[in-house]
């Protein structure tokens, strides 16, 4: 879907996706933490690393991928940010300063089974709210964005791993995110994963 959508951009602008970016949304919001590589390696510093653990001739290997070339992902994910930008991206969008507020509506009206709109997701929280999020990671690195639909409470998060197959991460990461989503949205109050720990 990412990577039509940026077909549909260069064919219609005639210019690369990553300079709409800029010329669209990175510049007019100030985004100088965020960059959208085509095929370059390099990472603004400062940066965390990320990592991917393999087995060869029966020895555990760990090596460093922070540094690979991001074009086979597309626009399906290979923007780098930080998570400053990500808090200014998410209130400038949910405050409408990005889309007319018919579009930004439609955006956020999810469809029914799976709570997803235009490139967000439309959550409940504990406490009885909704927050708007778009997560995403690759490579042993992952974000977390997530607005109340008024733009007045926030939470970005930006954490790495060791990406191995054999050791998914999934499970960890959903029950982190809804502590971290309970806490800041809920008023604390526990979700359906949490109910069960009695270290809540």
């Amino acid at each position: 879907n990412y990577v039509l959508a940026r077909l549909l951009i260069e064919k219609v602008t005639g210019r690369p996706v990553a300079e709409e970016m800029r010329r669209l949304i990175l510049e007019p919001l100030g985004l100088t933490g965020t960059v959208q590589p085509a095929t370059e390696q390099d990472i603004p510093a400062p940066h965390a690393h990320a990592y991917y653990r393999y087995e060869e001739d029966g020895e555990q290997k760990t090596v460093d991928v922070t540094r690979h070339n991001p074009s086979w992902i597309s626009s399906g994910g290979d923007m780098i940010s930080t998570t400053r930008d990500l808090q200014t991206f998410i209130t400038a969008l949910v405050g409408g300063r990005l889309l007319p507020a018919e579009l930004l509506a439609e955006m956020c009206t999810p469809e029914s089974k799976a709570g997803y709109g235009l490139g967000v997701f439309v959550q409940p929280t504990p406490g009885g709210g909704t927050v708007i999020t778009h997560n995403g990671g690759m490579a042993g690195h992952a974000a977390l964005m997530y607005s109340t639909p008024d733009g007045r409470t926030t939470l970005t998060a930006a954490l790495n791993y060791v990406d191995d197959a054999a050791m998914s991460m999934a499970a960890a990461f959903q029950q982190a995110t809804q502590r971290l989503v309970a806490e800041v949205f809920g008023r604390g109050q526990a979700g359906p994963a949490d109910a069960a720990d009695p270290a809540r």
